[in-house]
């Protein structure tokens, strides 16, 4: 009689176990092939970067040696093309290549909005600030010094990466429009400031003179030096820890100092 009750038992629950697998594995099965679908696109998505940011390489590569030649409207075009790298980092430096070079043919109306691209592009603040300092530079040329400082107050904040050359350039707009005592505090700032370079404590010192000397005849010399375009300091180089999404070919650490020169 127990065998009975038993064989009766087991009957209900295999019975019951295939009610649950039919009800639940279809879901099961949708969350796998899900999760399937998922591992897929990462990997593709991937692969597309790599491929983007190889193709962005080479084109960089070309654009350079366009320039080396000055073949500047072939250079021009090569940076478009790596202005349109899924790589934000190539995306940036082409788009800084190419400001770059209508600031050499005197078309800085055409540089800025570049620039300003670039620094929406650019995956850290090692990039977005060199093309926002380099923006800066132009507009104080072109007189526009509240624009410029606009863009300079947050990148001299002692954080960024190039907060001395941002510094300096605020105290020459300052000094620019009028204004020596404001821009002598600036210079006092950043004559005080460790991360300085040398060059640039020195340019602040010899402002500082020639403001208290009420003499700022060879002030022009200073703000011509002050506005050569920085290079990408060793630091900051290697605080940029390039990710998947700004991944480059095995050149890109040269084709990154290339982008700031």
């Amino acid at each position: 009689m127990v065998d009975v009750f038993e064989e009766v038992d087991e009957q209900i629950r295999s019975d019951h176990y295939k009610g649950l697998a039919r009800r639940y594995l279809p879901w099961i099965g949708g969350v796998l092939g899900l999760a399937l679908l998922v591992a897929l696109g990462v990997w593709g998505y991937g692969r597309y970067q790599l491929s983007g940011a190889q193709k962005a390489s080479l084109a960089y590569a070309k654009g350079l040696d366009a320039l080396g030649r000055a073949d500047f409207e072939g250079a021009y075009a090569d940076f478009a093309e790596v202005a349109k790298s899924p790589s934000r980092a190539y995306r940036s430096m082409g788009l800084m290549q190419q400001a770059g070079i209508r600031i050499d043919e005197h078309r800085d109306n055409e540089a800025i909005p570049l620039f300003a691209q670039a620094a929406k592009a650019a995956p850290n603040a090692v990039l977005a600030d060199l093309a926002n300092l380099k923006a800066a530079y132009i507009l104080m040329d072109e007189g526009k010094l509240s624009d410029a400082e606009g863009l300079l107050k947050p990148l001299s904040d002692a954080k960024r990466p190039y907060a001395p050359l941002a510094l300096e350039a605020l105290a020459m707009a300052k000094l620019q429009a009028g204004h020596p005592n404001d821009a002598r505090s600036e210079f006092v700032r950043l004559s005080l400031m460790l991360s300085a370079p040398d060059d640039v404590r020195q340019r602040a010192q010899m402002a500082m003179m020639m403001i208290d000397a009420k003499d700022l005849a060879g002030v022009p010399a200073i703000v011509a030096a002050a506005r050569a375009l920085p290079p990408l300091p060793p630091a900051a180089q290697a605080a940029q820890g390039m990710g998947p999404d700004d991944a480059g070919g095995p050149d890109s650490q040269n084709s990154q100092a290339g982008a700031a020169q």
